[in-house]
């Protein structure tokens, strides 16, 4: 891999069920490649375990967030599981004036009024290979009491829904050849 690698879109967005492995892979396309910043999500969910505020999340009591909606500081912005996400525009304009490609990591209605807005984004859903296999990568965070796993699941048809809307769907069976099925969709191709 050349080291100034050329991407497909200048906004990349994934989307999935929680424990698909879109934040993995998304981490992993970060540590590859250099030209690649992620848009930091602000939310009013709690910190998990090993997450910094700033670097994983933007965290917000509701207050402060409710007040930023009214501000109109938000790109997009949805309320999941009884928590708020939402991209903030200034951070997103930041990371292309310093001439990145952003990349997202959001739910499907947030991916999808984000495409509203940057109509050259590239949409990829990743999808696990079964119901069974993602309860047991969500049961393996054990930070997913049994009435958020419930939630979660309950989701899941919800998000399925939307994703026709997707430019791309891949299968997330194997981390490796998931992200080299990704990096073969976003990297533009020397003709």
């Amino acid at each position: 891999m050349t080291e100034k690698t050329e991407f497909i879109a200048p906004y990349i967005i994934f989307s999935a069920p929680s424990g698909a492995g879109k934040t993995t892979i998304v981490k992993r396309l970060l540590a590859r490649y250099p030209q690649l910043a992620v848009s930091i999500s602000a939310t009013t969910r709690p910190i998990r375990p090993g997450e910094q505020d700033g670097l994983d999340y933007i965290f917000m009591d509701k207050e402060s967030f409710e007040q930023a909606i009214s501000r109109g500081e938000f790109l997009e912005y949805e309320q999941v599981h009884g928590n708020y996400y939402g991209t903030l525009k200034k951070s997103v304009q930041n990371l292309r004036e310093q001439g990145y490609t952003v990349v997202f990591d959001i739910d499907v209605k947030g991916a999808l009024s984000i495409k509203k807005t940057f109509n050259e984004s590239m949409l990829i859903f990743i999808k696990p290979p079964s119901t069974e296999v993602l309860i047991d990568r969500l049961k393996g965070r054990k930070s997913e009491d049994e009435a958020t796993l419930k939630k979660r699941l309950q989701r899941l048809e919800f998000e399925y829904s939307f994703m026709d809307r997707f430019d791309h769907v891949v299968i997330n069976d194997d981390i490796e050849e998931t992200i080299s099925t990704v990096e073969g969709l976003i990297i533009k191709k020397n003709e």
